[in-house]
């Protein structure tokens, strides 16, 4: 995952050096501030998407058993309503993160997670309830 933001980082023209004190850090607060909404929004993302079920018969790569041969699953396309709870879901976290001012810092991202947790747990409690 830090790959794919480091790569996505690059391109972007942002500095992906880390700090050496806090490895998990990065040196630039930009991209330490964009490292942690892209968290936020794969977080917000995976808890609004249900998983696809693994097809009967495929094991996980790297999972021995007595015998039995171990398969890779094939790569799975993303049906079109996932797409499409994926790109609303992608549309409200950057639409919760424009809202902040560049004053804000990383206590006003924490506080837009925050927002999104409290907005889904709502949502899930109205869609069990009805």
């Amino acid at each position: 995952m830090r790959s794919a933001f480091e790569a996505w980082a690059q391109r972007d023209g942002h500095i992906v050096r880390r700090r050496e004190d806090k490895p998990d850090e990065y040196l630039v607060f930009e991209t330490q501030r964009r490292w942690v909404i892209w968290q936020a929004a794969l977080a917000h993302g995976k808890s609004a998407t249900p998983t696809p079920a693994k097809p009967a018969g495929v094991k996980a790569v790297g999972k021995e058993s007595a015998g039995e041969p171990v398969r890779a699953s094939a790569p799975q396309q993303m049906a079109p309503d996932e797409s499409a709870v994926r790109n609303r879901v992608l549309n409200e976290v950057l639409d919760a993160f424009s809202e902040l001012d560049d004053s804000a810092g990383i206590e006003g991202v924490l506080k837009v997670i925050q927002g999104l947790k409290k907005k889904q747990k709502a949502m899930a409690e109205a869609k069990s309830e009805g």
